[in-house]
C-alpha cells in the first residue's frame, strides 16, 4: 500500500525515476479500487459517478508515475501518448514499462541502487 500512497504524495512530480515495483503496484491498487467503485456504482444503480470522480482524481498521479517509469528506462515521458494508438501502441507501451532500469542517465541515478528492495 505504501507504493500507492507514495505515488499520490508525488502527484505532480514528472521528473526523476520510478522503479517497476512502484509503477505496477500503483497500477494494481488503482485497478482494484476502480473495480470496487464500479461494483458500488452498479449496486446503487446510479451513473458511474464514483468511478469517474476517482479516475479524474488519479489521472495526474498516474501520468506522473508513468513518466517517471519511462525515465527509468531511459525514455521521455511523452511515450505515454502511445496508448492513443489502438492496439499496437498499448502493447509497445507495456513492453517499455516492463523493461529493466537503466544505469544513471539524464533523469538521475538508478533508483535500484539508491533504495533497498522492501521485504515482502
Amino acid at each position: 500500500m505504501h507504493w500507492y500512497v507514495d505515488v499520490l504524495k508525488k502527484y505532480t512530480v514528472f521528473n526523476g525515476r520510478a522503479r517497476r515495483a512502484e509503477y505496477w503496484m500503483f497500477t494494481l491498487f488503482n485497478l482494484v479500487i476502480s473495480l470496487v467503485l464500479a461494483l458500488i456504482d452498479m449496486a446503487t444503480g446510479l451513473t458511474p459517478i464514483l468511478e469517474v470522480i476517482y479516475t479524474l482524481a488519479v489521472l495526474l498521479p498516474g501520468l506522473a508515475v508513468g513518466a517517471r517509469r519511462l525515465h527509468d528506462t531511459g525514455r521521455t515521458g511523452w511515450w505515454q501518448l502511445l496508448f492513443l494508438l489502438p492496439v499496437i501502441g498499448l502493447i509497445i507501451l507495456i513492453v517499455m514499462l516492463c523493461t529493466d532500469s537503466k544505469p544513471a542517465n539524464q533523469y538521475g541515478p538508478s533508483p535500484k541502487e539508491a533504495a533497498p528492495t522492501p521485504a515482502w
